[in-house]
């Protein structure tokens, strides 16, 4: 998934091991989670249970649960969002450059990747709503004409299965999966896990750091996936609407929900509709959330607030 994965879990000590195994065999079964989704999901692998149903978007492929089950969850993101998210971009991606999940890894701002110029996509009209057709009885699908990227919903899904493997036998836990996170129960030592959010211009200080419980947040942000292509600065959250770069005036979105495969979809959707507008939508659909505009200026919405323990932020 092209990012460190954590898992950390706490337990009281004079009670007996979860029923099913010692508490490191529950830890490795929720590892394990993110390793059966990266391979029914990656894209990177031509030879993956997503790309072979790509490769032949109209033809029906039988594919594991994990990506039968992404897959739908990412036709409903599409649908609930209004379109705004679309995984229908992976061509798009392809085409800016992005088709290596290594080729970015270790780069700071000032030796970002090069690349020669690629085809230019002009903007279309707009694409018809997405429609996944589906035999769930055998976990059958048919994608298409375009092919989908699952990237970032199948990353958040990936947090959130792995949640499940831990809520009901640990005092607490918190599943980490590149800025994709959940948080159950209590903080070691008691009271709410506290999680910093990174400034995605730089600064060694966070943006802010936000109390949760039982609750999820996720951050899109170009901070990472970021390159050189033809002489302009170009990144992997793309406009599904145009097939290029997303978020004018904006660097990063986090979003804090019950899930976090959702919280990554809706951070995902504000970012595509850029500095003037995520306010709006965030105000629209009562999304806890923060965002910081290419300058390093922060804005939080009222729903984020109570989450709040410490930032630089105005409300926005």
């Amino acid at each position: 998934m092209a990012s460190d994965v954590s898992v950390t879990a706490h337990w009281d000590t004079s009670t007996e091991p979860p029923a099913g195994g010692t508490r490191k065999a529950m830890l490795m079964r929720a590892m394990e989670v993110f390793h059966a989704v990266e391979a029914a999901c990656t894209r990177f692998d031509p030879h993956s249970p997503l790309m072979r149903a790509n490769s032949e978007g109209g033809a029906w492929h039988e594919v594991p649960r994990e990506c039968f089950l992404a897959l739908c969850e990412a036709e409903r993101a599409h649908r609930v969002t209004g379109g705004r998210f679309d995984p229908r971009v992976l061509g798009d991606l392809v085409r800016l450059g992005y088709d290596s999940n290594l080729r970015f890894t270790g780069q700071s701002a000032r030796s970002l990747v090069e690349l020669p110029p690629r085809e230019r996509r002009l903007p279309v009209p707009p694409r018809p709503p997405w429609r996944l057709d589906t035999i769930a009885s055998r976990h059958r699908v048919r994608i298409g004409p375009e092919p989908v990227d699952l990237g970032g919903i199948g990353k958040g899904l990936a947090v959130r299965w792995a949640a499940a493997e831990l809520a009901s036998s640990t005092d607490g836990f918190l599943v980490d999966a590149g800025g994709d996170i959940h948080c159950g129960g209590d903080a070691p030592g008691g009271g709410k896990w506290k999680v910093a959010v990174e400034d995605p211009i730089g600064d060694p200080d966070p943006v802010a750091v936000l109390a949760l419980s039982d609750l999820a947040c996720a951050t899109s942000s170009t901070r990472l996936r970021r390159w050189r292509e033809g002489g302009r600065t170009v990144h992997h959250l793309l406009d599904p609407r145009t097939g290029q770069p997303a978020g004018q005036g904006l660097a990063s979105v986090t979003v804090v929900g019950p899930d976090p495969a959702m919280a990554e979809v809706w951070a995902k959707a504000m970012f595509v509709e850029g500095l003037d507008r995520a306010g709006r939508l965030a105000a629209s659909e009562d999304l806890a959330a923060l965002w910081v505009d290419v300058a390093g200026n922060a804005f939080l919405s009222s729903a984020m607030a109570p989450y709040i323990c410490w930032s630089r932020v105005a409300l926005g």
